[in-house]
């Protein structure tokens, strides 16, 4: 029986690590060994991103809701508290949505989380 040996499994691998680096600065794009740490390590930046994203959207809602609702004479704690007391369950995305463009629509869940109160 013929051996069988690795040189297309290797050279395989190797241009699918350097098709993941292209458009790397320097020889990141080139070289097999930095390219491989490079998108070892771009690998770790981008799983770490998908996890910032959702703070970072969180965190812009809640400014927005906080804004609108100092507009209304309250402040974000209260607003919520109030909110949640009056049996209204909307996020803080849809939330926000509605503080930027439909500002009527706030005012009426901010009386409503007032009255709660």
């Amino acid at each position: 029986m013929a051996r069988i040996k690795g040189a297309m499994m290797t050279r395989k691998r190797r241009n699918k690590v350097l098709k993941a680096a292209k458009g790397y600065w320097g020889a990141k794009s080139k070289h097999f060994k930095m390219a491989k740490q490079a998108v070892m390590k771009s690998g770790n930046y981008a799983f770490a991103g998908r996890k910032m994203k959702k703070r970072d959207f969180r965190r812009l809602w809640i400014t927005r809701i906080s804004a609108a609702a100092k507009a209304n004479g309250m402040n974000y704690s209260t607003f919520m508290n109030g909110l949640k007391k009056a049996g209204i369950e909307l996020n803080r995305k849809m939330l926000a949505e509605i503080a930027v463009s439909d500002k009527e629509a706030f005012a009426d869940l901010a009386a409503k989380a007032k009255a709660a109160l």
